[in-house]
């Protein structure tokens, strides 16, 4: 599915770069949404690396041949993030955009997505990597656009919520207020990997009790979002239309994500802060209560994965 509309995307977005429309989104605060072409580039190659690791027999085997393959497609969508994100901001800076202040959204942190995402790419090399080399090059890179991703997420969510406080949330993209929830899973997941990276070539041996600090600090915030989110949008009735009601928006896909970035952090809070710890211990009774919340939380999405996508008719002929 993911392929498939990946594929869907890049005909229409080729289509859409020859209309007027195009045009305009490039000269208005619209225009930063063109930081979700990096970002779903980034996520299809850290796709491909999972799908193999799962289904390719004796891939750790060969993995080392793989890792300077996998700096050099990040590197390159890394540099196609920046040239976009540039544009647009040196735009701003020198013409202003009152438009990119008052937003009604946190919108504006799909940049911060993105680069967290390459980021999250650059630290698997460097995490993985048993060549020296490799290990250094992936842990520069991922802190680097880390050092990016804090900096923006710093800045956007204040002139996010300034806007959201001035005129209150737009009721169509209130589910950017989740946003934050799959760029804290991957600030985490990166954090975590450049740990193990110094672990394995610059001595600086892992403590995994701050990993539990760490993911609990990551969780904490996740849950605390998902709940204020979900109290917003149950208010000012965004799920009563959009999600129950007749009315579509493509946005509502954006739900998807969350949901997903909160059970795969889970899996690194339960392994890596509890039974690394030995709060708990591996298969017992409280091992699997423990990804209940989890679970469900990852069932909910999947189901609603579905529904958004009849409704949406992704996959209609037409």
């Amino acid at each position: 599915m993911h392929f498939i509309l990946l594929y869907k995307n890049i005909s229409w977005y080729n289509h859409f770069k020859k209309t007027e429309a195009y045009k305009k989104l490039l000269s208005s605060v619209s225009g930063m949404s063109l930081m979700a072409i990096p970002l779903t580039l980034a996520m299809s190659i850290n796709v491909i690396f999972v799908l193999g690791a799962a289904f390719v027999p004796n891939l750790w085997s060969s993995v080392e041949y793989l890792f300077p393959f996998a700096l050099l497609a990040f590197l390159v969508v890394g540099i196609y993030a920046l040239l976009i994100f540039s544009k647009q901001m040196i735009r701003i800076i020198l013409e202003g955009d009152m438009d990119y202040i008052n937003s009604s959204n946190l919108s504006q942190l799909l940049s911060v997505f993105a680069f967290t995402m390459i980021s999250v790419g650059f630290a698997g090399s460097g995490a993985m990597s048993s060549n020296l080399i490799i290990n250094a090059v992936g842990l520069f890179f991922a802190i680097f656009f880390l050092s990016i991703s804090v900096v923006l997420l710093l800045s956007k969510l204040i002139l996010g919520f300034r806007g959201i406080l001035k005129n209150g949330i737009d009721k169509e993209s209130s589910p950017t207020i989740w946003i934050s929830i799959p760029i804290l899973t991957l600030i985490g997941i990166t954090i975590i990997r450049i740990l193990f990276g110094l672990d394995h070539h610059l001595n600086a041996k892992i403590s995994y009790s701050t990993f539990f600090v760490l993911t609990s600090i990551i969780v904490s915030l996740q849950v605390l979002n998902g709940i204020f989110g979900y109290i917003i949008m149950n208010k000012n009735g965004y799920f009563k239309d959009f999600i129950k009601g007749a009315k579509k928006s493509v946005g509502s896909l954006s739900l998807i994500c969350p949901g997903v970035a909160f059970f795969v952090f889970g899996i690194f809070f339960i392994h890596l802060g509890l039974v690394k710890n030995h709060i708990i211990d591996k298969y017992t009774l409280a091992y699997f209560l423990s990804f209940i919340p989890f679970i469900i939380i990852q069932i909910l999405t999947i189901i609603y994965l579905f529904k958004f996508l009849k409704k949406l008719r992704i996959f209609s002929k037409n």
